[in-house]
């Protein structure tokens, strides 16, 4: 409450600013207004929608130095990331969490591409090439796109060539052997519009901060996307986009630092869709399907395992492979019923085909049984009918929606390699959510909302009927009996705007229920069972979004210069695990893997309309601190009390710097250099690779602790045509 009551004052400030600034005779505020599509799953002005949403554009895209959406994510202060090896992720949205594995069908936060079901959600698998923007909404969106929208919905809206006419091509360099090129065309040819973008990139390991090499993390990357789209009538549209995105021999140090193991994620999909206009625009009709094809194969090898407290011999190989394939249909009609109105039905079908295999070879002298991969073989058939109303009132200025989804699917439990006593089966659920909420447009300078929403996420084959060993050496037992889990939220919101500023503030509430999680087998070591968990997750916080014009700040606005300064941030003020509360040993009541506070703070400062502009921008990036129950083997007694200690990680900050000139027309060189001042922390694990040595080397398979990148410095040259 600290930083909660300072943070009202200020927004009390800025009402009060912008109620002097909008007085007559003063410059035009800049526009509450941006239109976004996935809150409401069509193009809405964003003062009209009642959820929380946050635009990672495509200017703040251009400006980054990412290579993965992880890394744009976190430089946008986006939700908390763990960032568990190049290629792997989870992101936590107000206490809703992707899986470590990046599984998507085991999310509670829903990746979209171009509104459709992503298929995965490890963001390190998929690069920013071909990114026109990212949305992000705030909790519970299930009306629109059902299952796993517990915490929010992430939206990667790709390039066409209507947003990214022209051609480009681009290259960069840098520490630890980077290389990466891309390029990308497109534009419109009598009535039909095409993009192309093809890109790849590879780096070898990285230095930690402090210098010291972290070997394993090395990469490669590439990619391709397409685009076309047919305007066939004036109100009736053709769209079709394709995209192969990946990471390959990357890098899986894990939790033990593991110089073996070795990764390759990709994800193909394609989409078709159609949007018309009928009835003098009192009707409209969206309809699209979509394929997915995601792949992770896992090259691992673990030659020490934990076996109770001793190590013991593990696998010279443990190789895991699964594919996901999805298929899907969404059908939306619109219609008007009277001035003001719009209705929303919708119909969502979706089948998704798991299919995995492990293989498992012991180090000399210890001959293993195969066991089973890591999830079980599964089909899963969802069904949905929806509907959405939204009312506008007021000439406008107040908008009311409201909306239900009822959810039928069945999860078909099907014969998986070397699983015992295995039952083959199928298990329905249902599900009915809910979304209301009231948006109110107060003035040219002031927008408030509220909201309210629900979701789900229904449990897998692999958590009703698991029996898996895991690399490490611990194995977990499924449960038939689980139950969906399930969300409930409610937020606050109000939008200012004002010469050359905005900010966005929200208030909200979360709590998740019945989360399927695992507990330790009492009296059986390394053994744990999928149990729905008791006691509910409860965090209240504030989230911040500001941007600022400097120079109108200062009253020394100039056709030649340009100063911005931007700023997101969230406070969780009060998040409580309240199924922490029944264990005895429990050191902590937090929630794990969530961010208490975190911020990104920038600034860009350049000139313009000259033969040679140029920008410079920094930024800092501020981390934690962060719960967690770490599955990293430190020393013990020395550093961790016993194995279910709650750790507190204290929080980090990094700065990062880019410039960037223009050489000639069309023409850009920059450098960026991230991490400025050579950092060595990591957003999640305790024992990093630096002194003094906190990680219990008995378990370790290599190094003495996982570290994120030190300085990184990189160069390239951009040309558009």
């Amino acid at each position: 409450m600290r930083l909660a009551l300072p943070a009202v004052l200020a927004l009390a400030g800025f009402a009060a600013t912008a109620t002097a600034l909008a007085q007559p005779g003063l410059p035009a505020p800049t526009s509450l207004d941006e239109i976004v599509v996935t809150a409401t799953g069509i193009p809405t002005r964003q003062s009209e929608v009642a959820a929380t949403t946050q635009v990672i554009d495509r200017e703040k895209i251009g400006h980054s130095s990412a290579k993965s959406l992880t890394d744009l994510l976190a430089e946008n202060a986006a939700g908390f990331l763990s960032e568990w090896a190049p290629g792997q992720t989870s992101i936590n949205i107000r206490g809703g969490a992707t899986d470590g594995q990046g599984r998507d069908f085991k999310g509670q936060v829903l990746v979209l591409i171009n509104g459709r079901r992503a298929g995965t959600a490890n963001l390190s698998k998929l690069s920013v090439a071909d990114v026109e923007r990212i949305e992000i909404v705030r909790g519970p969106a299930s009306v629109i796109y059902g299952s796993q929208n517990i915490g929010g919905v992430i939206n990667i809206i790709l390039k066409t060539g209507r947003t990214a006419p022209g051609s480009l091509i681009e290259g960069t360099t840098g520490l630890w052997e980077l290389a990466q090129g891309r390029a990308q065309t497109g534009g419109t040819v009598e009535g039909v519009d095409y993009y192309l973008g093809v890109s790849g990139s590879r780096r070898g390991d990285y230095d930690a901060g402090g210098g010291r090499r972290q070997i394993n993390t090395s990469w490669k990357r590439n990619g391709l996307t397409g685009a076309f789209g047919f305007q066939v009538h004036p109100d009736h549209r053709f769209d079709f986009t394709f995209r192969t995105d990946g990471i390959y021999d990357s890098g899986f140090r894990g939790s033990s630092a593991n110089y073996l193991s070795r990764d390759n994620r990709f994800n193909a999909s394609f989409d078709a869709s159609y949007s018309g206009v009928a009835l003098d625009g009192g009707a409209n009709l969206f309809a699209q399907f979509y394929a997915v094809r995601d792949v992770d194969q896992f090259k691992w090898a673990s030659p020490v395992v934990r076996s109770g407290s001793l190590p013991a011999p593990g696998t010279s190989s443990d190789y895991n492979k699964r594919g996901l394939d999805i298929a899907g249909t969404r059908l939306q009609p619109r219609f008007t019923l009277w001035e003001g109105n719009e209705l929303l039905i919708g119909h969502d079908w979706e089948e998704s085909v798991l299919r995995s295999h492990r293989y498992r070879i012991g180090v000399p002298g210890n001959v293993l049984a195969q066991v089973p991969p890591y999830d079980n073989n599964q089909t899963d058939r969802s069904q949905a009918i929806y509907f959405e109303n939204i009312q506008k009132l007021f000439d406008n200025r107040v908008t009311l929606r409201g909306g239900l989804r009822q959810t039928w699917g069945r999860t078909y439990f099907q014969q998986t390699p070397y699983l015992a006593a295995q039952r083959p089966a199928s298990n329905p659920y249902d599900a009915l959510t809910y979304s209301a909420g009231a948006a109110w447009t107060a003035s040219d300078w002031l927008a408030l909302r509220v909201g309210a929403s629900s979701g789900f996420r229904a449990p897998t084959a692999t958590e009703l009927a698991a029996d898996f060993t895991a690399l490490g050496g611990g194995r977990t037992f499924g449960n038939p009996n689980l139950k969906p889990e399930t969300s409930d939220q409610i937020e606050v919101g109000a939008t200012f705007a004002g010469p050359g500023w905005r900010l966005d503030a929200a208030l909200f509430q979360n709590v998740i229920q019945d989360r399927i999680t695992t507990r330790l087998r009492p009296g059986v070591a390394n053994t744990s069972d999928y149990v729905n968990n008791p006691g509910d997750v409860l965090i209240r916080g504030i989230e911040l979004q500001y941007d600022q014009d400097m120079l109108a700040l200062i009253g020394r606005q100039s056709d030649a210069w340009r100063w911005q300064f931007y700023a997101n941030g969230s406070y969780n003020f009060d998040m409580k695990d309240k199924g922490s509360l029944t264990v005895a040993t429990a050191n902590t009541h937090n929630v794990e893997r969530v961010y208490r506070y975190q911020a990104a703070l920038g600034t860009r400062f350049g000139s313009i309309g000259t033969a040679h502009d140029w920008t410079i921008q920094v930024q800092s990036i501020i981390r934690g601190p962060v719960y967690y129950n770490t599955e990293e083997n430190l020393l013990v007694p020395e550093v961790e009390p016993y194995r279910e200690y709650i750790w507190k990680k204290s929080p980090f900050a990094i700065w990062n710097v880019r410039g960037e000139v223009q050489l000639d027309e069309g023409v850009q060189l920059y450098l960026a250099v991230n991490n400025v001042f050579d950092v060595n922390n990591h957003p999640l694990f305790i024992a990093n690779d630096k002194g003094a040595v906190v990680a219990d080397l008995r378990f370790y398979n290599g190094g003495i602790g996982t570290s994120m990148p030190g300085r990184d410095v990189q160069v390239g040259v951009q040309a558009r045509f």
